[in-house]
C-alpha cells in the first residue's frame, strides 16, 4: 500500500499511485467531463496500458471556458476523429513529473517542447520562480494546478486550460 504522503487529492477524492489513469481519473470530482471524453474517445484501454504516460488533465472548469457548444459539438458521433485529436493532445510519452520538466526548461534556454501522442507540439515555460505554463500550437496557455500526481503507468498533471492542436 502506498504511503500516506504518495497519495495526492485531486477533486476531493485521493488518488493512489497503485492505480492507472483512468482508475484515478474515475474517481475525480474535477475530471468527469475529461473522463466522459476520453470513453466517447474509445481512449480508455489506451490509458490503461503500461505507458508511462504524462496527461496534462483539464477540469471541468476549463472544459466549461471552451466557447458555449464545443463539447457537446466534440461529444458527437461525426466528431469523433477532432475528439480523439483534442485528447491525445494532452498526452505525452514518457514520465514529465514537475522536476523534469523545470530541468527541460532551464536546459532549453527558457521553452520546453514536447512531442504529443497526436504529433503536434506542446511548449512549457516557467511562470514565476515555481510555477509551469503549458502552451499550445495555437499560442494559448494553461497553468498547472495540481502537480505529479503519481500513477501506475504514468503522471497526471491537472491544467486549468483545455489546449487544442493546430487543425
Amino acid at each position: 500500500m502506498a504511503a500516506a504522503q504518495d497519495v495526492t487529492v485531486v477533486g476531493g477524492q485521493k488518488m493512489y499511485p497503485e492505480k492507472n489513469i483512468i482508475q484515478n481519473a474515475l474517481n475525480s470530482g474535477d475530471h468527469t467531463t475529461l473522463v466522459a471524453a476520453v470513453q466517447a474517445a474509445g481512449l480508455v484501454e489506451t490509458l490503461k496500458g503500461d505507458g508511462p504516460f504524462t496527461v496534462f488533465a483539464p477540469t471541468n472548469d476549463a472544459f466549461e471556458n471552451l466557447p458555449s457548444g464545443t463539447v457537446d459539438n466534440l461529444l458527437k458521433k461525426e466528431n469523433k476523429g477532432q475528439l480523439v485529436s483534442v485528447l491525445t493532445y494532452h498526452v505525452v510519452a514518457g514520465d514529465y513529473d514537475y522536476k523534469a520538466l523545470k530541468k527541460g526548461i532551464k536546459k532549453s534556454d527558457g521553452k520546453l517542447m514536447l512531442k504529443t501522442v497526436q504529433g503536434q507540439d506542446l511548449y512549457f515555460t516557467m511562470n514565476g520562480k515555481h510555477n509551469i505554463t503549458v502552451w499550445d500550437a495555437n499560442g494559448n496557455s494553461a497553468n498547472i494546478s495540481v502537480y505529479d500526481v503519481d500513477q501506475s503507468n504514468g503522471i497526471i498533471q491537472v491544467i486549468d486550460s483545455v489546449l487544442l492542436p493546430k487543425s
